[in-house]
């Protein structure tokens, strides 16, 4: 799943990539440090089910999503997983018997404004489900990545669809980013009417290899555009894109055409902090880095405050340079926050005209203004982990160099950060 979220170009963590036993405190913390709290982070918790003496027999999956979320991601992944073969049961909301307006689930309840879902594949206590998710768990992952393409508009490279039951002509056009009237004349339809297999022909307003290109600061809404990857696209956010086209939602249509805002600085501004801020968010929004904003306001550790008023410095240039090797997994945004850059950083230091890599391509990377490194001073609540997260670098490497034999931690202790 990890792997095919980053051929999307979609942005992707892992709460752990080993055999490591967490309390829940520890898995929401972790959830919500990898991208800050706000809707537009994705939780997705892949589980196991148990039936038990109380669903004896019970198999099939289910997924779970939250009481603040409507039920279109959680209905997407499990239509789909059961396309791919498995039992399907239902998609729900499940309360917290003590307090019926909170979620009963902590991966729900406590990862305030995310959009999480639960998917449970199947019943380890059934004999014969287990051995359709054992035999069958790659279709289910690309089940699941297919649900979330379909709800947030990412789209494909698939010119056909086959219609589904509950499909309409209606709901299939808005899933592609086309109009209805589109469809029934690319497919000779005389009426609305459709049956389950059905094989549609999808209308594209362009060739996928040659999107149109932007012209001055405004921008045409293509098949399988997202308000994400068109800001991803020009360094910009979503909030940004929203507020200069009026936007009161994340839907686009084919044809639309968007204004992009300006970003680039051309001096210091200012930014008041809201909540779920982070000073990676604020600093990958303004094109800048964690320690040029950390810099610019004096502060000494990473803790911010809501309506804190931060000065925005000018982007500063590129002192020196190292290179890098890309690995399988890797894109531009993941390597950016290796090296505390931005992904524009990047393809300017590389003459690179898009996000695509190639493994053992050779990319020069910003090695900043000093060679040196930084400390860091343990706080309450840190691991190894969350650490080697925030600083884009491994738990290994921190250990290695400050020549530590196990993963504890004592508050006040200051490490050396590679």
């Amino acid at each position: 799943m990890y792997d095919e979220l980053q051929k999307l170009g979609i942005p992707v963590t892992l709460t752990r990539t080993g055999d490591e036993t967490l309390s829940p405190a520890e898995r929401t913390t972790r959830v919500k440090n990898a991208y800050g709290n706000t809707p537009d982070v994705l939780v997705i918790s892949n589980h196991i089910n148990a039936a038990g003496s109380e669903q004896s027999g019970a198999e099939g999956a289910e997924v779970i999503y939250a009481l603040r979320n409507n039920d279109t991601l959680a209905k997407n992944i499990l239509e789909n997983i059961g396309d791919a073969g498995q039992i399907t049961r239902k998609y729900y909301q499940r309360r917290l018997p003590s307090n019926p307006s909170k979620d009963y689930y902590f991966m729900m309840r406590d990862t305030a404004n995310t959009t999480p879902v639960i998917v449970e594949y199947g019943f380890i206590d059934n004999a014969s489900d287990i051995n359709r998710v054992n035999q069958n768990y790659k279709k289910y992952v690309d089940a699941v990545i297919e649900g979330i393409k379909e709800t947030y508009g990412l789209g494909g490279t698939s010119n056909t669809y086959t219609v589904k039951s509950g499909d309409s002509l209606w709901k299939i056009a808005n899933q592609f980013g086309t109009t209805a009237a589109a469809i029934r004349a690319a497919n000779n339809l005389t009426s609305d009417v459709l049956r389950i297999g059905q094989v549609l022909t999808i209308p594209r307003t362009t060739t996928p290899e040659t999107p149109s290109t932007p012209s001055g600061n405004t921008y045409t809404v293509q098949n399988g555009d997202s308000l994400w990857k068109i800001a991803n696209r020009f360094g910009t956010t979503i909030n940004q894109l929203k507020a200069a086209n009026n936007l009161t939602n994340d839907n686009l249509k084919v044809g639309q055409i968007l204004v992009i805002p300006n970003t680039t600085n051309t001096g210091e501004t200012t930014y008041t902090v809201k909540n779920g801020d982070s000073l990676w968010k604020i600093a990958n929004q303004f094109g800048i880095t964690i320690n040029e904003l950390k810099n610019a306001n004096g502060l000494t550790g990473d803790n911010l405050s809501i309506g804190q008023v931060l000065t925005i410095p000018k982007e500063k240039p590129i002192i020196s340079e190292n290179t890098y090797t890309v690995k399988n997994g890797d894109s531009l945004w993941s390597i950016a926050r290796k090296y505390d850059t931005t992904v524009d950083t990047l393809k300017t230091l590389n003459n690179l005209t898009n996000d695509t890599l190639s493994i053992g391509q050779i990319l020069k990377v910003p090695s900043g203004e000093s060679g040196t490194n930084q400390t860091y001073t343990v706080r309450d609540g840190d691991s190894l982990w969350k650490i080697a997260n925030q600083y884009g670098t491994t738990v290994s490497k921190i250990k290695e160099l400050n020549g530590l034999t196990d993963n504890n931690l004592r508050i006040g202790q200051v490490l050396r950060i590679p």
